[in-house]
C-alpha cells in the first residue's frame, strides 16, 4: 500500500525531477562549442551542411541524472536531521547507481575511443554485474495454467536466469544504438520506452497495489530520466543541434535495466523493447557478418532532400553457407530490396536494419516523418505489450 511517506518523496523527487529537465536543457544548449573544441563532434550526413555538431551530449543528460539523484539523497538526509520525517529509501539504490554509471563512463570512452563491438559486449556485460548479484527476486518461471496439473505452479531454472539477466542488460545498453541514424530517434524511442515502463509501474503500484516497493523504486528511477531525456531530445530533435553519442545510448539501456532487474519485471520489460528486438532479429546476418556489413548503415539523402535505404553490394558466392542461406530466406519472404548489378554477378541489397526496412515498404521520406514513422511503431509496440502483460497474461496465469 502507497503511504504518505510514499507521496511525499514522489513529490520531492518530483521536484528534483523538474531541476532535472531545467539544468539538462541549460547545459546541453551551452557546452555545445566546448564539446566542438575538444574535437568531440560529428557532421549529419542527411544534410547539405557541413556544419559541426556536438557529439555525446547524453553525457550531459547523464550527469543530470545522477546529480538529481545525489540530490534526493541530499534532501533525504536533511529532511530526517531537520523534520525528523524519513524520506524513501531503497537498498538498492546504490547497485543501480553504480551500474548507470559504470555505462555512461563506457559509453563515454566509446564515443572518445571508438571501442570495438568485443570490448563493448565484455564491459556491457561486467557492468550487469551490480544488478545481476543483488537481484533480489526469485529465480523461478510459472507455469501457464493448462501445464500446471501435469509440472506444477513453478520451475526454478536457477542460475539460468541469472545468464539470462545479465544478457538482457547487454541487450538493453546495444539495442538503442544499433536502432539509431536519424535526427531525434535515439533519444525520441528512449523517451516513448521510459514513458511507456512508468505507466506500467504506476498501474501496477497505484491501481493493483502489486510489489508497490519495487515498483516505486523504477519510479524513482524514470522521473529524473523522462525529464533528462525530454530535455536532450528538445535539442536532438530535427533538425539536430546535438548528437546524443553512444554515452546516451548506454545510459539509456543500463537505466531500463536497473529498473527492470532490480524492480524484479525483467521479463515484462523486454515487451515494451518489440521493435528493438524486430531490429535486432532483422539485423542478425549484418551484425554476426554472414552477410557483409558496412560501418554506417543509415539511410542516405537523396537529390531530393528524401532519405532512401542504404545498400551493401556482395557477389553470392563470396557468401558463407549461412549467408546464402539467410539470403534465401530475405528472397522468399522479400523482406528486402535486392537487385542485381555487374550483368548480375553481384547483388545490391539494403542494409538490414528497422529504418531502412521502413524506407524499403514506404519509399523515400523526409527525415523528420521517417522520424515520426518509427516513433509510432515504437508505440504500436507499447500497445502490444500491454495487451501482452494484461489480457492475454490473464488469461494463461
Amino acid at each position: 500500500m502507497v503511504t504518505t511517506e510514499d507521496f511525499v518523496s514522489l513529490a520531492v523527487m518530483g521536484s528534483l525531477s523538474a531541476f532535472a529537465y531545467w539544468s539538462a536543457d541549460y547545459y546541453i544548449s551551452t557546452l555545445g562549442d566546448l564539446f566542438i573544441k575538444a574535437n568531440l563532434f560529428g557532421r549529419d550526413l542527411n544534410k547539405s551542411s557541413d556544419a559541426k555538431v556536438p557529439e555525446a551530449l547524453g553525457v550531459v543528460a547523464g550527469m543530470a541524472f545522477l546529480v538529481t539523484r545525489i540530490l534526493y539523497l541530499v534532501a533525504s538526509s536533511i529532511s530526517e536531521l531537520v523534520f525528523q520525517f524519513e524520506l524513501k529509501r531503497f537498498y538498492h539504490d546504490e547497485c543501480a547507481v553504480h551500474a548507470i554509471a559504470l555505462m555512461m563512463f563506457l559509453g563515454f570512452a566509446d564515443d572518445v575511443l571508438n571501442l570495438k563491438w568485443r570490448h563493448k559486449i565484455v564491459l556491457s556485460t561486467l557492468a550487469s554485474f551490480p544488478l545481476v548479484t543483488n537481484f533480489p527476486g526469485m529465480t523461478k518461471i510459472i507455469w501457464p495454467k493448462v501445464l500446471r496439473p501435469f509440472l506444477g505452479m513453478y520451475f526454478d531454472i536457477g542460475i539460468i536466469y541469472y545468464i539470462y539477466m545479465s544478457m538482457l542488460a547487454v541487450f538493453c545498453t546495444n539495442a538503442i544504438n544499433i536502432l539509431a541514424g536519424v535526427n531525434g530517434l535515439e533519444a525520441g524511442q528512449t523517451l516513448v520506452i521510459a514513458a511507456s515502463v512508468l505507466a506500467f509501474n504506476v498501474i501496477e503500484c497505484f491501481v493493483f497495489e502489486h510489489a508497490v516497493d519495487q515498483h516505486l523504486f523504477s519510479i524513482f528511477i524514470f522521473m529524473p530520466f523522462l525529464a533528462v531525456t525530454a530535455a536532450l531530445l528538445k535539442h536532438n530533435w530535427y533538425p539536430s543541434r546535438v548528437f546524443v553519442g553512444d554515452t546516451f545510448c548506454y545510459f539509456a539501456g543500463m537505466t531500463f535495466a536497473a529498473a527492470g532487474i532490480l524492480g524484479i519485471f525483467s521479463k515484462t520489460l523486454l515487451l515494451f523493447f518489440i521493435p528493438q528486438v524486430l531490429n535486432f532479429l532483422y539485423s542478425v546476418p549484418q551484425l554476426f557478418h554472414i552477410i557483409p556489413c558496412p560501418r554506417h548503415r543509415m539511410p542516405r539523402v537523396n537529390a531530393h532532400g528524401l532519405l532512401g535505404m542504404s545498400h551493401t553490394e556482395f557477389a553470392v558466392d563470396d557468401l558463407p553457407g549461412l549467408g546464402k542461406l539467410a539470403l534465401k530466406v530475405i528472397q522468399l519472404f522479400r523482406l528486402a530490396h535486392i537487385e542485381k548489378i555487374d550483368d548480375g554477378k553481384r547483388l545490391r541489397m539494403n542494409n538490414l536494419t528497422l529504418i531502412n526496412f521502413v524506407l524499403y515498404v514506404a519509399g523515400p521520406v523526409h527525415e523528420r516523418n521517417l522520424t515520426l514513422i518509427l516513433l509510432s511503431i515504437q508505440l504500436c509496440g507499447t500497445l502490444v505489450a500491454f495487451a501482452i502483460r494484461y489480457p492475454l497474461a490473464w488469461m494463461f496465469y
